[in-house]
């Protein structure tokens, strides 16, 4: 047994390491500490050399980026790919400019000199990790390194294929070797202890988890094996990362983000309390999981720490599908703990309470994204979100009062979604446009999900690879492959007209959050001030004078009481010898001046307090 190389080609966010080299290099470490593990973040080096602002729009739009590499892995096809990238660039102002030939260019030039500069005989084993927007660029490596060097094995994984696709992946792609089902650590370290024991590679395919090319004819299915407990996972090892970043010009340098982890899987597909859930409609991530782990508290601080302490730096994004809920005060606590003035992201169901995002502030949350998807209750029961519109609007006005940046999403042309939908989101609008706007995102059919695996219950008459897939790959390739972005007949043509009131309506909510808070700053549009006996609520606007309220007495206390969602009843019993009688025309008034937001007789107050903690939005 020789070395092993990892690999990380582009397009991933080019400002953190890739957990996945991260965490597998330090795994391997432990396990086989005489084996020499070498991580290439190559995708870094093409951001610094196409420059980073360019790197970063194309890494943001998954056709864009995969159509560079696949021109040059289809010089053929290259005049189709050319007509895609700029058809996908448009209304894109700098992409719009690119010279794609000179881009081309550009970025085989330096993938050739990295390959060559490689001695990649030196190696056993080159993992590659594929995810979004790396399929292409992956396939170009693989290529060209395993027709230099033939007799070394390719091992690929990553959230790009899972289930019988691996299969489909080894049988189109002959150069591979070996795909990983799901996570890497287990399936990979039993390949490296089976290359170190044994003088070849038979018998592999006995590894679960492992699909190698003796599977691609059996009809079994695709098993994971994964790690049991996540506190046997050591901290990620990013010192490859940093040490390119270290050969960059001065003006080249930038503070990267760590990536970080405290959990996997989905706890709303599998709940912590054991109560099974199909996960919502939309996702396929979970495919790639089994259940839900967690790691404990003191180990995530401890880790958190090790790594901004080693990197000198402070800024760390989880990488979770969802933060764990029910170690979260203490996790948060202890991370407050460290006295170290943290900047943190992490992804949260809408169900999160208050305290905790309180605790997650102090702890030095101040980016999240939080899985709103809808405003509107009935389209949220057809997502399977297991939320309602005011808890949505509830957490986006948390986060508004504290100043942490959501960056959530708004999913349109949701296969069987109607006009009562799309109604009802139109006006919940009206009360959301005081927060951060959310971002519009059109439905795409992930391979794997719920709606792709029952697409009867969608109103979908076939499923099928998205059109893209064959203007970038070759027939023989695009026909055999199941890929994991797919396009179906159905409501689709319905769905772009029914919705496109709301986009419009987004698109001036976005325009006018900018345009406010250029002329405020970082106030908020609606707040209060509280006078004890009394309270002043302020709205400003894009013309004219704020509009104000003064509310006095058992208004005050009731607009209060109201600062999270409450029943009617319970309003009710709070306040006692309040009638509904005398209680209902205050509701209805403040939800008509748009200050309160009702759902099925539920009531949330809109206003946020002005002493609130709010860090800098911008």
């Amino acid at each position: 047994m020789k070395s092993i190389v990892l690999i990380s080609t582009p397009w991933p966010l080019f400002s953190r390491p890739s957990i996945q080299l991260g965490t597998l290099k330090s795994y391997l470490h432990r396990e086989f500490p005489a084996l020499n593990v070498v991580a290439h973040h190559f995708y870094l080096k093409i951001a610094e050399s196409i420059g980073y602002s360019l790197y970063h729009e194309i890494s943001e739009k998954t056709w864009i980026a995969e159509t560079v590499y696949a021109a040059l892995l289809y010089p053929e096809r290259f005049d189709a790919i050319e007509t895609l990238f700029y058809r996908e660039a448009k209304g894109n102002p700098l992409l719009a400019e690119v010279d794609f030939k000179d881009l081309a260019y550009r970025i085989v030039s330096v993938t050739d000199e990295f390959i060559d500069s490689v001695g990649w005989d030196a190696y056993s084993l080159a993992g590659f990790s594929i995810c979004f927007c790396q399929l292409t660029s992956s396939l170009y490596f693989i290529r060209f390194i395993k027709k230099k060097f033939p007799q070394l094995a390719i091992l690929v994984g990553g959230s790009m294929f899972a289930g019988d696709s691996t299969r489909d992946l080894l049988a189109v792609f002959p150069e591979i070797d070996f795909v990983i089902n799901g996570e890497g650590e287990v399936p990979l370290g039993r390949l490296v202890h089976h290359l170190i024991n044994s003088s070849g590679l038979e018998e592999t395919n006995r590894t679960p988890g492992l699909v190698a090319k003796q599977d691609v004819d059996n009809k079994t299915n695709v098993v994971f094996s994964q790690m049991a407990d996540l506190s046997d996972l050591p901290v990620p090892d990013y010192e490859d990362y940093f040490k390119l970043l270290k050969t960059f010009l001065p003006e080249k340098m930038f503070f990267p983000t760590l990536p970080a982890e405290a959990s996997r899987g989905c706890r709303w597909q599998a709940s912590e309390t054991g109560t099974g859930h199909s996960g919502c409609a939309f996702c396929n991530l979970n495919r790639n999981w089994e259940r839900y782990r967690i790691k404990g508290p003191k180990q995530v601080t401890a880790e958190i720490d090790h790594l901004t302490s080693k990197y000198r730096n402070l800024s760390v994004a989880f990488m979770d599908n969802l933060m764990p809920v029910k170690t979260a005060v203490e996790m948060f606590d202890r991370l407050a703990g460290l006295k170290k003035d943290l900047s943190l992201f992490c992804e949260l169901r809408a169900t999160t309470q208050k305290r905790i995002l309180e605790k997650m502030s102090v702890a030095g949350v101040n980016r999240v994204q939080i899985g709103i998807e809808a405003l509107s209750t009935r389209l949220l029961e057809k997502l399977n979100k297991g939320t309602t519109a005011i808890q949505n609007l509830e957490i986006m006005k948390h986060c508004e009062a504290m100043g942490i940046v959501n960056s959530a999403n708004l999913i349109l042309h949701f296969p069987g979604s109607n006009s009562e939908d799309m109604k009802e989101t139109l006006h919940n609008l009206e009360f959301a446009t005081f927060f951060r706007p959310l971002k519009i995102v059109h439905f795409w059919l992930g391979q794997g999900s719920p709606v792709y695996e029952n697409p009867e219950a969608y109103g979908i008459r076939a499923a099928f690879n998205h059109q893209n897939y064959a203007k970038i790959f070759p027939p023989e390739i695009s026909r055999r492959m199941t890929f994991m972005i797919q396009e179906y007949r159905g409501d689709l043509g319905y769905q772009r007209k029914l919705w496109r009131p709301v986009e419009q309506k987004v698109r001036a909510w976005q325009k006018e959050y900018t345009r406010i808070h250029q002329d405020s700053g970082n106030a908020p549009i609606l707040s209060y001030r509280d006078g004890r006996a009394f309270m002043i609520i302020r709205q400003q606007r894009l013309s004219g004078d704020p509009f104000t309220h003064r509310l006095e007495g058992l208004s005050r206390e009731i607009y209060l009481f109201c600062g999270q969602h409450r029943s009617l009843k319970r309003i009710l019993h709070r306040f006692q010898g309040l009638t509904a009688e005398r209680l209902m025309p205050f509701l209805k008034m403040m939800a008509d001046k748009k200050l309160m937001f009702e759902e099925n007789r539920k009531y949330l107050s809109l206003a946020v307090p002005v002493q609130s903690k709010r860090a800098d939005c911008n």
